[in-house]
């Protein structure tokens, strides 16, 4: 066609920029869209500056041009106002949105102008319109970003905590109000036992069975404690139907608390475990050789 304007072979969408949070074009692309010299626009722009309020054109500042070249021009960049130093740059360029860039027509004054004027704001309108009908795409990304870093950090906090409250630790102590931190350790003794676990505690009470949640689906639990213990027949069917198998045994022939993790570990615990943390008490790993001996005087 003869009135057909051939525009350099640039894509548009790549040249718009959304600076304090407007969709913009920056004076030497659409210059170069024009087919004129940035300082050709300018001028033209400056002798009718009153056609141009700050919503259609605005200078960018240092840290904003600093952060501009720092950026990728293949995408669409967000700039925000940061501080940091811009001394050496001598042209502050000017940025221009849609409505600035169909008030250039008017002050560039030609056939094609007004041509060039149409087929970027068709591309202001056509980038509008495909990051409205994909909200929710890009939603979805800044949600799965958002539960990446929640999920890393949960991650930390584990591997914080199994360095914290490891296994192998062969004694400890804990002092009053350490709650948290002692039902996290034995519940890491608890989760260690790969076939059977044994406790020896005169008290205990729903909580007990709360930690014993905790162990791994097929470990067998036997409590020994004392005949008047809290827990009622109902309470132990509950927990089997969810976690078997649990055994309580009665007797009165013991004083202290004992662990027995696998028939080869033994703990010796100051506190039942349904006080942990409430006043300070201590544990250690016994010689397990004593293990046979505690099962066979219960």
């Amino acid at each position: 066609m003869e009135n057909e304007i051939l525009l350099p072979e640039i894509k548009i969408e790549d040249k718009i920029l959304v600076i304090r949070g407007q969709q913009v074009m920056i004076d030497r692309d659409l210059a170069e869209l024009y087919g004129v010299e940035t300082k050709v626009l300018n001028q033209a722009v400056k002798r009718n500056i009153e056609r141009f309020p700050e919503r259609f054109m605005f200078q960018l500042t240092k840290d904003e041009m600093l952060l501009l070249e720092s950026c990728s021009r293949s995408q669409i960049v967000t700039l925000n106002e940061k501080r940091g130093r811009g001394s050496n740059i001598k042209y502050l360029p000017y940025v221009f949105t849609e409505q600035g860039v169909a008030m250039l027509a008017s002050v560039l004054k030609s056939d094609a102008a007004i041509q060039t004027s149409i087929m970027i704001m068709d591309a202001f309108v056509a980038l509008r319109r495909f990051l409205q009908s994909n909200f929710q795409v890009f939603a979805e990304i800044d949600s799965i970003k958002r539960h990446q870093l929640e999920s890393d950090k949960r991650i930390d906090e584990l591997f914080y905590k199994m360095d914290r409250y490891k296994i192998e630790d062969r004694q400890g102590i804990f002092f009053q109000g350490q709650i948290f931190d002692a039902y996290a350790k034995f519940e890491s003794f608890i989760q260690s036992a790969e076939h059977e676990i044994v406790l020896i505690d005169n008290y205990i009470d729903l909580s007990v069975l709360e930690r014993f949640s905790k162990k791994r689906k097929d470990v067998k639990v036997t409590i020994y404690t004392d005949p008047k213990t809290k827990l009622s027949e109902q309470d132990i069917r509950k927990f089997n139907e969810q976690y078997p198998q649990l055994v309580i045994k009665h007797t009165t022939k013991v004083h202290d608390r004992f662990l027995i993790i696998d028939d080869n570990t033994l703990y010796h615990i100051g506190a039942s475990l349904k006080d942990l943390g409430k006043k300070c008490f201590a544990f250690e790993v016994l010689d397990s050789a004593w293990i046979k001996e505690i099962l066979k005087n219960l």
